[in-house]
């Protein structure tokens, strides 16, 4: 038994979709055939079904990279091997809007927790074939919605304090968006030898002066969410070695 997941290994299917809210994996978890739920402790609802035939899971990883991390190493250590993240960000950048979709090439590790599991220059990479897969369903995706592919940025912190959030210099460097748990899902899966990918639905521009007005509860981020995870199942189930 999986310690803080509460999981058989022996129910966990080799592909895995994540994501922070166990609203949201009940959510996409209902889209599978033969749905069942394997295990609930915590942030961590886990459940497995078919999609397109293939078994998958649907885990909730919380919010932020600590308590996400137990979730995906726990996950290596029952045996999976592909992971694709279905979550949100804040955009960077103008052209990318609230509702529309960003897929991770790589993360800028601005997290605490993977400076304690590796040097600062070890890199917090998608791997390229579950990447390709995510922008082959996207192109394949009939709700219209607009995807760009790039580098995003993980960041611990969401309300500020003294210290200025680093978003200007992002935002010039070319990052795409900012959200709080791939540079995490990247790098253990580098570690651990899993498969991993992140697509995000983008809730607002990331600008603590507008925080005030933030709101990811819009009919737009509902299709957006609907549309990513849609896309994620396509992906986990297609990508090959």
């Amino acid at each position: 038994m999986l310690t803080n997941l509460k999981v058989d290994p022996a129910e966990l299917p080799k592909r895995v979709i994540v994501c922070g809210d166990p609203k949201r994996a009940a959510l996409i978890s209902s889209k599978l055939e033969n749905q069942r739920q394997i295990g609930e402790n915590r942030e961590y609802h886990s459940y497995a079904g078919t999609w397109k035939g293939v078994e998958v899971a649907v885990v909730s990883h919380g919010v932020g990279s600590p308590g996400a991390a137990v979730c995906f190493e726990e996950l290596a250590k029952g045996g999976v091997e592909y992971i694709i993240r279905v979550g949100t960000a804040g955009s960077y950048q103008r052209e990318i809007e609230p509702g529309s979709l960003v897929i991770s090439s790589a993360a800028v590790r601005q997290d605490g927790l993977t400076s304690q599991l590796v040097p600062a220059g070890f890199p917090a990479v998608a791997n390229r074939r579950v990447a390709d897969a995510l922008v082959q369903a996207a192109k394949a995706d009939a709700s219209g919605l607009s995807v760009a592919e790039g580098i995003t940025l993980t960041l611990d912190v969401f309300y500020s304090g003294v210290v200025e959030f680093p978003h200007k210099l992002y935002q010039k460097a070319g990052v795409l968006a900012v959200e709080m748990e791939n540079s995490a899902l990247f790098v253990i899966a580098a570690l651990r030898g899993m498969k991993t990918g992140s697509i995000l639905a983008i809730d607002g521009y990331a600008d603590a002066d507008l925080l005030e007005s933030y709101n990811p509860h819009t009919d737009a981020m509902a299709k957006a969410i609907e549309a990513e995870a849609l896309i994620a199942l396509d992906a986990v189930v297609a990508v090959t070695e």
